[in-house]
């Protein structure tokens, strides 16, 4: 007869290493479908199979949603930092200054903001849609990494109705993209867009902008992206940094996570390493990230996230 303790030492191994096992397995098909579904969205997306575009050849146009009582306190230090990396930048309000601003047909006020990104997108379609092949639009208390957004970008065919951001779920059924976060178009989803209003498919049927242009890019049949990484943290953000990365006890979600499409993670492991975006930044707060994404160095740091060795090493495995 084996003594109590011997069997229940065996029990403890036995019980642990299945369990080790289960939550190993678990994780292998949770890696493995995310795998998938970035294989099939990239390879579906790219430009050719064969090779990517470089991520420095990806052009973007940013065009700020401003106004004429924020550009002393605000829109100038978009100016001044992040704003100097896009490849050509608009800012829209309702009138024509030295800033220079450029012009809308609309007034100003929340009620209007959708009239603006309306007027905005089309002056765009107009005057732009050769000078750059994806639109990013961000508010004038955004900031935005650009070479980061390029990455993710640069995977991507701007000839294919995408539209990428922070995705929320409520109101339109494939979801949204937050207003705050900052969205992009690909070239082919703002012909798409303008279209929708030339042939009165898509119509100002709300004034809020977010939402409603959401609702024309599910009309119109552009494709929301999943901009998270591999490991499935954010790259958008509609709040500071702050409100994401403190670790909390576990609890209903806050109200500013309530919209997300996907299931946040909050604390260190909330936001990718390649953030492009955040929020509700004022004018302080802009040459603060500007340092710490442009000049902030930890002195023999190996950069620990590599996504493209990672993608290469799993495809090999699986």
């Amino acid at each position: 007869m084996r003594p109590k303790g011997v069997t229940f030492t065996t029990g403890l191994i036995f019980g642990y290493l299945s369990l080790r096992l289960l939550l190993t397995s678990m994780f292998s098909i949770e890696t493995e479908n995310r795998l998938h579904s970035y294989n099939i969205h990239t390879e579906a997306s790219q430009k050719n199979s064969s090779a990517e575009s470089p991520p420095n050849s990806t052009q973007i146009l940013c065009w700020i949603m401003t106004g004429p009582k924020n550009l002393e306190l605000r829109t100038k230090h978009v100016k001044q930092t992040w704003g100097k990396h896009c490849h050509h930048i608009l800012y829209m309000s309702s009138v024509k200054t030295d800033f220079p601003t450029v012009e809308l047909n609309v007034s100003e006020g929340r009620e209007n903001l959708y009239w603006k990104t309306i007027r905005a997108l089309q002056y765009i379609h107009q005057h732009y849609q050769d000078k750059a092949n994806w639109f990013l639009k961000a508010d004038d208390d955004t900031f935005v990494v650009i070479e980061n957004l390029q990455y993710i970008l640069s995977k991507l065919d701007p000839d294919k109705p995408l539209y990428l951001g922070r995705r929320f779920k409520r109101f339109i059924s494939q979801g949204y993209m937050s207003g705050g976060a900052g969205y992009v178009l690909s070239k082919e989803a703002l012909r798409r867009f303008v279209k929708g209003f030339q042939t009165g498919r898509c119509t100002h049927f709300s004034t809020i902008e977010d939402m409603a242009l959401g609702k024309c890019m599910e009309t119109m049949k552009v494709e929301p992206v999943d901009t998270r990484d591999l490991k499935g943290r954010q790259t958008f953000h509609a709040f500071p940094l702050d409100h994401y990365i403190i670790r909390q006890l576990q609890r209903p979600r806050p109200w500013y996570l309530i919209y997300d499409y996907y299931v946040p993670n909050e604390g260190p492991n909330c936001c990718s390493d390649f953030i492009v975006s955040f929020h509700y930044i004022h004018a302080v707060q802009q040459y603060v990230l500007e340092y710490f994404t442009y000049h902030l160095r930890p002195y023999g740091y190996s950069y620990r996230f590599k996504p493209d060795k990672m993608m290469e090493a799993n495809l090999k495995t699986h």
